[in-house]
């Protein structure tokens, strides 16, 4: 059940002990790019993730998304023989992901000092909430509390509706993101100096810099950004519309050649030439009245008509899709939806492949769904040469899970 080798990380072993979305992230990245991931889950109840909805014949679909293809090791932390074969798991990896509450580790004798001491080279990342250190640290952190606390919830939404969170796992997909982009850059580090490195990654920062003109225009203006809907407050027009077909598109003219455009598109080419709309700056001032004109011209016609007309402009614009519309899309299926193989449960189930390609590489198969603990013997024999009779002992004091392994 490991990934292709034709993968850049083929050959690096991570050891997950994050639970839920954010650790779970960057390891389904890293393991999408050939890394062999090993997930430490709780011998009994697992990732609470398993227990997510939807699910498909009690089988989280969320979960499924995040976890296809990894090994599952069932191994109590809170007990000393469990930390025990943690360690010795860790003395044989090159990356420990890990979501724990800082301190909650080093508690166990599990930190990274404790980990890398006869180990230098290791790699671990570590998603918090808050981050390792700080005032905050030690406070407990959801992507929720990320979203709100970042700024991101303040900004989202309409003026006249409240603070808005996503419907998704917004701030821990990114954190997820930004933890295998530090292991990368951390294993490159290590091929030049033998040194490992540990990433401290809080969930709300990675969301914190895709927002952070907020902060620069507080700071600089005195200025309070607050909710505007579709607009950015930077460009104008731009916006999602309504055709007369009740379907819904994006448009962006967030430079003045593509504005012309789409005025010239709209059949008011003149538009451009007024003052009140010649330049970004003046539309902006004016927005009102230019999402009025818009607002309109896509209004007149359905939806397939207007964009056949914006692409014939070159003016950038989109369909706002369902998830229907993006599985029925060619290019969707050419290049991004792939299908998790190997479980015929999760037969023709869809879900998005890796989040960037490169040449020589195909990418990974995503190999079925491992049940809670499935390969604990398997892992624990091969790696630390565990026997028939010390894998029982430890199965029948509940240290780790009776696997099919």
């Amino acid at each position: 059940m490991t990934a292709s080798s034709a993968g850049p990380l083929a050959g690096i072993k991570v050891l997950e002990l994050g639970t839920m979305y954010a650790a779970p992230t960057a390891g389904r990245m890293l393991r999408d790019f050939g890394a062999d991931v090993v997930k430490v889950e709780d011998p009994k109840t697992g990732d609470y993730a398993r227990h997510w909805i939807p699910q498909k014949e009690g089988l989280s679909l969320g979960f499924c998304r995040l976890n296809a293809g990894k090994r599952s090791v069932g191994i109590d932390l809170r007990s000393a023989e469990g930390r025990d074969l943690v360690l010795r798991l860790a003395a044989r990896v090159d990356v420990v992901l890990e979501s724990f509450r800082p301190g909650r580790l080093e508690e166990w004798g599990l930190g990274y000092e404790e980990l890398s001491k006869d180990h230098p080279g290791l790699v671990m990342a570590r998603v918090s909430g808050f981050g390792q250190t700080g005032p905050n640290r030690l406070l407990p952190g959801f992507g929720t509390v990320a979203e709100t606390v970042s700024g991101f919830a303040h900004v989202n939404g309409w003026p006249d509706s409240p603070p808005t969170s996503p419907p998704f796992g917004f701030a821990d997909s990114i954190a997820g993101l930004s933890a295998a982009m530090g292991v990368a850059m951390s294993l490159y580090k290590r091929e030049r100096t033998g040194q490992g490195e540990c990433v401290d990654v809080a969930l709300y920062e990675p969301l914190m810099f895709i927002i952070g003109d907020i902060f620069l225009k507080y700071t600089s203006l005195g200025e309070i950004q607050n909710r505007i809907g579709n607009s950015t407050g930077s460009a104008s027009p731009r916006g999602i519309y309504e055709a007369s077909d009740g379907r819904f598109l994006s448009i962006a003219a967030s430079n003045q050649t593509i504005a012309r455009r789409l005025f010239a598109a709209m059949g008011m080419p003149e538009v451009i030439e007024d003052p009140r709309y010649a330049t970004n700056a003046a539309r902006l001032q004016n927005n009102d009245e230019v999402q009025s004109m818009v607002k309109n011209w896509v209004r007149s016609m359905p939806r397939a008509d207007v964009l056949a007309t914006l692409e014939k402009f070159e003016v950038v614009s989109a369909p706002v899709n369902d998830a229907a519309d993006v599985v029925a899309d060619p290019h969707f299926q050419e290049r991004t939806l792939v299908e998790i193989t190997g479980d015929d449960m999760m037969k023709n189930v869809l879900m998005p492949g890796p989040v960037m390609h490169m040449n020589g590489y195909e990418g990974p198969s995503y190999d079925g769904v491992p049940a809670i603990g499935e390969h604990t013997k398997e892992v624990l024999s091969s790696r630390l040469g565990l026997s028939a009779e010390d894998f029982s002992s430890l199965a029948a004091a509940g240290v780790v899970s009776r696997s099919q392994g």
